[in-house]
């Protein structure tokens, strides 16, 4: 019994530290574009996963992991709008999902030719 509530301790002050570094646990370029203090990173989920997934270190994604959880963000990711191809690539290997599930494999964006004679 003092076992389990120990451990249950453990995981509740680890989620803590979890939810109270994540903006200094994530690296400062990410967030160039606005203030980092500013950001719900419930509501902003989406945001936050896309730019992380996108632009981030290896460190950086293992922080969004831990926050998150893996189910949340196979949610998240299948349903974003765009996702370069490597990024998609790797995360339809490591959450093993298959390509054609995803939204910006589905609907590409278009290309535009910059002139067309």
């Amino acid at each position: 019994m003092a076992e389990g509530l120990l451990f249950y301790f453990r995981l509740i002050f680890t989620f803590a530290i979890i939810m109270l570094d994540l903006r200094t646990q994530l690296s400062n370029y990410l967030f160039w574009d606005v203030d980092i203090n500013d950001i719900d990173w419930d509501k902003n989920a989406s945001y936050v996963i896309e730019r992380v997934f996108s632009r981030g270190m290896w460190e950086d994604f293992k922080v969004v992991l831990d926050y998150y959880g893996k189910s949340r963000i196979k949610e998240i990711i299948i349903k974003l709008r765009y996702l370069d191809k490597r990024t998609l690539h790797f995360c339809s290997v490591y959450f093993d999902i298959p390509l054609n599930k995803f939204r910006c494999y589905n609907i590409r964006q278009s290309n535009r030719l910059h002139w067309n004679y």
